[in-house]
């Protein structure tokens, strides 16, 4: 993707999610510059932030999405008694755009519609080796009562639903009607290492660096920060 593309989806993002009435954090408007401050070496280690992906496709409109993590915890701190052992993500997922068929070996995520247009996922369940069933039905709870659909059926969720995805449930999903503000909920989010894609794609963009960054990407940190 072009970063001038990147910027321009940040910035429509942005108006998007304030139009639903929800405000980011302030480190979301921090500056590349600001950001190689040591006060923000959380945000980094935490991969708190931005995050635009066309999966290394190419076209954003047809599959991507767009993402901003709030919070996460440490990998490594999961069994502990006393830690931060969740996330919490705002998405944005166009009308039509899909966000390809996958699911974690880790996370637990409820996966919210909190406004714009329905949310479509395609569910299936997983076979005990992690792959796609493709012949068993698939039951998933929704706001705490239990759904069951067959292999591959499209879950709709109109704004204030939601439902719970073990990483026993592939999905896919893309908004239906108008673009939907997403919310996740998770444990620990690991985006480098916790995402198996039933095509072989990747889970970041190529940037193209055609203009300055707006604002940087979790997949920047490594390299800019």
């Amino acid at each position: 993707m072009k970063r001038s593309r990147i910027n321009e989806i940040l910035r429509e993002g942005d108006a998007f999610i304030r139009s639903h009435g929800v405000s980011l954090p302030p480190f979301a408007y921090l500056t590349p510059e600001e950001l190689r401050s040591t006060d923000h070496a959380e945000i980094k280690r935490r991969r708190m932030g931005w995050d635009i992906t066309d999966y290394g496709g190419g076209d954003f409109d047809r599959m991507g999405l767009f993402l901003f993590t709030l919070r996460n915890g440490l990998s490594h701190d999961l069994g502990k008694h006393s830690a931060m052992l969740y996330a919490e993500k705002i998405m944005i997922s166009r009308r039509d755009q899909l966000s390809p068929n996958h699911r974690h070996d880790l996370k637990v995520e409820d996966i919210i519609n909190r406004g714009g247009g329905t949310l479509v996922l395609e569910l299936h369940a997983a076979t005990p080796e992690g792959g796609i069933d493709r012949h068993a039905p698939v039951t998933v709870m929704c706001d705490g009562i239990d759904r069951t659909l067959p292999p591959g059926g499209h879950l709709k969720l109109d704004p204030g639903e939601s439902v719970t995805l073990f990483p026993t449930t592939w999905h896919a999903f893309w908004g239906e009607g108008s673009d939907v503000l997403v919310g996740e909920v998770s444990t620990v989010n690991d985006d480098l290492t916790d995402n198996i894609f039933e095509m072989e794609i990747g889970r970041f963009s190529t940037v193209e660096e055609d203009a300055p960054p707006l604002h940087l990407l979790v997949s920047d940190y490594d390299d800019r920060l």
